[in-house]
Formats: C-alpha cells, structure tokens, sequence
C-alpha cells in the first residue's frame, strides 16, 4: 500500500532528494568516505555550501548586503539569539501561536517587549488585524505560517520599523521580499531539509547594534557565523546536503513562484472538499487558512466519528493527518514536496468515508 506523507515537521521530502543524498552517504563525491563522516574542513564539502548559499540568494531573491549562514539549534535556539542581537530598547511581537509566543517569552529575557496583538482568546484561529507597530521598536517579529492552528501570513508587512520573521513553515513555498527584513530563520525540517539545521538570512550592516547594552557570548553572535561562513564550529552536515539538493530541486521545478502555484492548487482543492463534506469543517477563518498546514475537525454533529475517520484513513495510507493536541482533529501538512496527488488519495478517503455514514 503507498503511503502519503502529511507530517507537520519532520516532513516529506522530494523522493530524488533523499535518494541523492542517500548515495552521498554511501560514497561521497567518489572519495570513498561517506557523507557522515567527511570533516565539514574538507575541500568538498566548502562547494556544498556555497552552492546551497548561492541557491537561497537566487531563489529568494535576496539583494546585496545580506548573508545565509546555517545552524543548529532550529528555531527555539534563534528565539534567543534574536533578541540578543538586535533587542536594544523595545520589540514588538505579533502573538499568533505556540510558536510566537514562545519567541515573545525569550526575547523578554533581554528588554521590553511589545505585544501588538494576539489571538490567543480565540485559540489563534485568525490572524489580528488593526495593530500598529511602535516607532521607536527595534523590530517586529512575526510567524508567518502556524503550523499547529493553521494560519499563514501570505504578505510582507508594511511597518515603519524593521522586521525579523520565523518562516520555519513556509519558506521557499512563496516569494518573499526580504529587503523589508533585518532577518529570517526557518529550522528545515518542514520544508527545506531533514531535521537538525536551522537556515539563517541576516543583513549584515543590522548586527552589532545590541554592543551598547550586553556582550554577547561568541556561538551567539550572528556576527562570528557570518565571518566564519557557517564553520565557527562543526557545522550539521548531512542537512545542509540534504538543504543543497532540496534547493535544487526546487529550482529545477520553477522556483519558489511554482511551489506558491502549487501550494495554492492543493490547498484548493483540500479546503473545497473540507467546506463540501457535510462530516467536517475548517478551524480558522477562511481569509487566513494556511496553503502549508490545513486543519479541520469532524462538525459537532459527527464528532464521535473522528477516530473511525483516523482509523479509516490510517488504513488507506494516509500518514501523520493527527491534529496537534491542543487543536484536535486533523492537520494534512502539504509543503513543497506534497503531491496533487497524495492530496486526491485523502480527498477520496473524506468521501468514502462520508459515503460510508
């Protein structure tokens, strides 16, 4: 039985990109040593990461004065640094999930903290609107897509200060134009690579203005990164390869404008059989669904059939459709390497299962 991936992070990869990397493991660059255990020193692996850097540059199109370095630690790590690089006075936050709030917690450790707005009462089921930024804020952060209630912000903002964003679920799925931020982090793990690298876009002449008011220690300088080109230390290897093909491949597609036309066709057609199917409904409002993580639940009526329906589409392979517990119901994760596809195979499921009560 074929298997469809929805998992929400760890998640789907490109078939050829797990593959190519799989045989780079084996043997890389016919040097006999396998990927895993190369030095990140060696001569062959500095290519990878120049092209993989190269690649973010040409695909995001990203202007001139602006550095990708690659970390561990994922997003909970950039949390903190964040803040203890660019918090000098006040920031300001944009509450709009687990994930915002959690940023918003740590930067409270380094200075004042601004919450713009929320929709914490209304368990994060809309993007606030309305909201006005302080002036005087160092930055605004925001969370553009929430993988765990299933909203995404499909713009960049108008603000009258800089801004920093957390894209770990949405980047390289739509364009973006940086020149309105100061940075951007994505862990990779749910649409770039496999877990344990954390991809970071900086502007350079942004860094050092924290010097005033704390020291910052050196692995979370931003600055000591960008002059060591991602090898201050030993960097994640095998995920930052994996990071090289997947970015290739999305190249090789057409860009990220061909994986924003392809998220918007599956997400229509997923959220047209939730609004038609008389068992199910969305969990947010309508104008800020998420094309990347789509939730919805069985409507009150038929609320006891919501493990048959897991059950049901357990056995017909659907894999990882479990809402997050704090929403229930389901969440079919579908980024770049989702396929019309896996989307058609759970549609079928949500029919025949309707049929079938």
């Amino acid at each position: 039985m074929k298997k469809y991936n929805f998992n929400a992070g760890p998640s789907m990869l490109p078939r050829e990109v797990i593959e190519n990397t799989a045989k780079q493991i084996l043997d890389f660059n016919g040097s006999g040593l396998s990927l895993a255990e190369i030095s990140h020193r060696a001569k062959d692996f500095q290519p990878v990461v120049d092209e993989a850097e190269a690649l973010v540059k040409e695909l995001l199109d990203i202007p001139d004065g602006y550095k990708t370095i690659f970390l561990g630690g994922g997003a909970s790590l950039e949390f903190c640094m964040v803040p203890y690089n660019f918090l000098v006075k006040k920031a300001a936050y944009l509450n709009t999930g687990t994930w915002a709030k959690k940023a918003m917690k740590e930067a409270k450790l380094f200075g004042e903290v601004v919450e713009v707005a929320s929709s914490a009462d209304a368990n994060y089921t809309f993007i606030p609107k309305g909201w006005t930024v302080p002036a005087d804020a160092d930055y605004l952060h925001t969370t553009s897509n929430n993988t765990i209630y299933g909203t995404e912000m499909r713009k960049d903002y108008d603000v009258p200060v800089r801004q920093i964003c957390d894209m770990s679920s949405d980047i390289f799925s739509r364009p973006v134009d940086v020149s309105k931020y100061d940075c951007i982090y994505a862990g990779a793990q749910k649409n770039l690579s496999m877990a344990g690298v954390t991809i970071v876009i900086v502007k350079e002449d942004a860094l050092g203005k924290a010097d005033a008011v704390r020291k910052i220690p050196t692995m979370l300088d931003y600055r000591t990164h960008v002059e060591k080109g991602s090898m201050f230390n030993t960097p994640p290897v095998v995920p930052i390869y994996t990071a090289l093909e997947n970015l290739r491949w999305i190249k090789a597609q057409g860009g990220v404008k061909e994986m924003d036309r392809r998220a918007l066709q599956r997400a229509d057609m997923l959220y047209s059989e939730i609004d038609r199917n008389k068992l199910f409904r969305g969990t947010v409002a309508e104008e800020d669904r998420s094309v990347m993580n789509i939730c919805f639940v069985m409507n009150d009526e038929y609320a006891e059939l919501e493990k048959p329906f897991f059950e049901f589409a357990t056995s017909k392979g659907m894999v990882g459709i479990k809402g997050h517990r704090s929403v229930g119901g389901f969440r079919a994760s579908c980024y770049n390497a989702q396929t019309v596809e896996g989307v058609q195979a759970l549609i079928d499921c949500m029919k025949e299962f309707e049929s079938n009560h």
